[in-house]
């Protein structure tokens, strides 16, 4: 069952932190998310991937939203839903990246990927 969700992740792969000079400094930092598994449809493998990094950040809206995504592919919604709610509750909360560019808070794309859960096929991004 394909489940269509628009699911936000940063670039996969690990890249030095950078910031802005500036009244506010502002921190962009690329992490792998398993992107490509999601991308490549190896659901199980970015579920295993996801679950190893979650041991170590335990609250990290990327990688909980990115094995929402996973769960989706395989069907699997409610464990899918409960991965999105782990977003709203996660005390970490920070902008996101989406497929098409624009920086979206972590708990918005949560709440819009609860919403769109089981209309549409999982679309991860980078």
């Amino acid at each position: 069952m394909n489940v269509a969700i628009a699911v936000l992740a940063l670039l996969a792969g690990s890249q030095p932190i950078t910031s802005v000079p500036g009244p506010e400094i502002e921190v962009t930092e690329q992490k792998e998310v398993a992107y490509e598994a999601l991308m490549g449809g190896q659901a199980d493998r970015a579920i295993a991937q996801l679950e190893a990094r979650l041991v170590q950040e335990p609250e990290d809206p990327a990688l909980l939203i990115n094995l929402g995504a996973a769960y989706a592919q395989l069907g699997r919604t409610e464990r899918a839903a409960a991965a999105y709610e782990a977003v709203l509750d996660s005390s970490t909360r920070y902008d996101m990246e989406l497929a098409d560019g624009r920086w979206v808070d972590s708990r918005r794309v949560a709440r819009m990927a609860l919403r769109q859960l089981g209309s549409m096929p999982v679309v991860a991004s980078r």
